[in-house]
């Protein structure tokens, strides 16, 4: 029979910081031994402050925390024991903090180098069949020699994983594990998990409703969430675009081609990464990217961008000029707009949420100075959205939704001729992402190109009417 002894005890929690509204208020919880639990909640509930609280880094404002798991073992703090995976990796094994964001693209220096193998080896004691075992189960083991700088958003994710899994904790807490995974790969985590869980690994999530494994079998449905003005009908277009013209269902794409790739080959030594791709996108087109992990979406994103250097060996053309005849990367950058999972690891800098969403105008990760349209533009598109209340607080300190919602509007703020949104909606909550949907349909203009890709095809706006779907670097179906 399997003990229902208390591990850790919450009462009357509250935390406050003079930066933001309250976090938590007065929450009561128990977690006991045996028991799996699922904690949810919408976007800013307090997901992640409650994750630092449990590990003992942050103290409560009122209330008491505490831990009967150690009191087999003086001396000994909750962070020795609980391993917490947050959205990035910064830690003594790695930090994006040293790197840039196109280096992932190339063939990273031997001083910055850290194979996946390398990462899964630190700081561990497990032997190697068991590192061969949990890389083979989450479907990263053909990775191991790679440097860890070039894996996909989904591949470090199931990467960092696997290194928690490894490190043997008391307890792992999970924040949105399932993020950036395919169906395939969400699956096969969850069933991983829920064995980890049978054989008595404790575990706590911290995910979305609709993410909530079956084996979980407690949820905590945490109150309160980021309190977002209910956004005016009237949605505001940043300023300069005309808002005449037809709508988007019933509007035409034009003749005009934006990208055009005729037999495109990408490969890192012998392991070819896109091969033989030809496709066409007309200028206000809606284009949904769609294939499983490692299928070559972000490398497509990356010759599109400026980012990729094998473009130049490549037939890639966009709008209307092939990469490597005179533009500069800046010169392809000024035209398009960008969101990834990717592209939000790299911004380590201490920024307020608005200097955040300003440097879209530059296509930089660092503050530049502003004209007075780009200002009133870009608090326009936060008042809009409902956020402005939150311009001046420091990005760091909102929580992974709420910086993924003002990433989606510095990829927007100055309206690209091409969008690119890369699983733009990952940790918002449901009633967030119908209001972008609903945003993104009504306000691109006609002459706008939007390339959205996703692992969940309920996301996709109703107007993105294309399908191009990869599975192992080929296109294998386009509609």
């Amino acid at each position: 029979m399997i003990s229902m002894r208390e591990l850790i005890r919450l009462r009357d929690i509250v935390v406050d910081r003079p930066s933001r509204p309250l976090l938590l208020d007065h929450l009561n919880w128990t977690f006991r031994e045996g028991e799996n639990w699922a904690i949810i909640g919408p976007t800013g509930c307090g997901k992640t402050t409650l994750a630092y609280l449990l590990l003992g880094k942050i103290r409560p404002s009122a209330g008491q925390i505490e831990w009967p798991m150690l009191d087999h073992a003086p001396g000994v703090s909750p962070a020795d024991v609980i391993e917490y995976l947050p959205f990035r990796e910064e830690s003594r094994r790695f930090s994006y903090h040293r790197h840039y964001y196109q280096q992932r693209f190339h063939f990273v220096e031997p001083q910055d180098d850290l194979s996946l193998d390398q990462f899964l080896r630190s700081g561990t004691v497990a032997e190697e069949n068991e590192l061969q075992a949990v890389a083979e189960a989450l479907g990263i083991e053909r990775h191991r020699r790679q440097s860890i700088i070039q894996l996909s958003n989904g591949q470090m994710r199931r990467a960092r994983i696997a290194r928690a899994l490894l490190s043997r904790p008391d307890l792992l807490i999970l924040d949105e594990p399932f993020l950036g995974l395919d169906r395939r790969g969400q699956a096969d985590l969850s069933r991983m998990l829920g064995e980890l869980a049978g054989q008595g690994q404790r575990l706590l999530l911290l995910t979305s409703q609709s993410d909530v494994p079956e084996w979980v079998t407690r949820i905590w449905d945490l109150p309160g969430g980021t309190s977002f003005p209910e956004p005016s009908n009237e949605l505001a277009r940043p300023a300069g675009v005309g808002s005449d013209g037809p709508t988007l269902a019933s509007r035409r794409g034009s003749v005009e081609p934006i990208i055009e790739m005729r037999g495109v080959q990408v490969a890192y030594g012998a392991n070819g990464v896109l091969t033989d791709v030809d496709w066409i996108v007309h200028r206000g087109e809606r284009w949904a990217i769609l294939g499983p992990n490692g299928a070559g979406k972000s490398t497509l994103l990356s010759l599109l961008c400026g980012d990729h250097p094998q473009a130049y060996s490549n037939d890639v053309r966009l709008f209307g000029r092939r990469r490597g005849t005179g533009e500069t990367i800046w010169d392809v950058k000024a035209r398009v707009g960008l969101v990834s999972p990717e592209l939000h690891l790299y911004f380590t800098f201490h920024l307020s949420a608005f200097e955040v969403v300003a440097t879209g105008w530059f296509d930089v990760v660092q503050p530049r100075p502003l004209s007075d349209d780009q200002r009133l533009t870009t608090m326009s598109l936060l008042r809009a959205w409902g956020l402005d209340h939150f311009a001046d607080r420091p990005f760091q300190q909102l929580s992974t939704g709420e910086q993924r919602l003002f990433l989606l509007a510095r990829a927007i703020v100055k309206s690209p001729e091409l969008l690119i949104l890369d699983e733009p909606f990952q940790g918002l909550d449901g009633s967030r992402v119908q209001f972008l949907r609903t945003w993104l349909d009504r306000q691109l203009t006609p002459a706008q190109t939007l390339l959205f890709v996703t692992h969940r095809e309920e996301e996709l706006p109703p107007s993105v009417s294309r399908r191009l779907i990869l599975d192992r670097g080929r296109i294998i179906s386009l509609r």
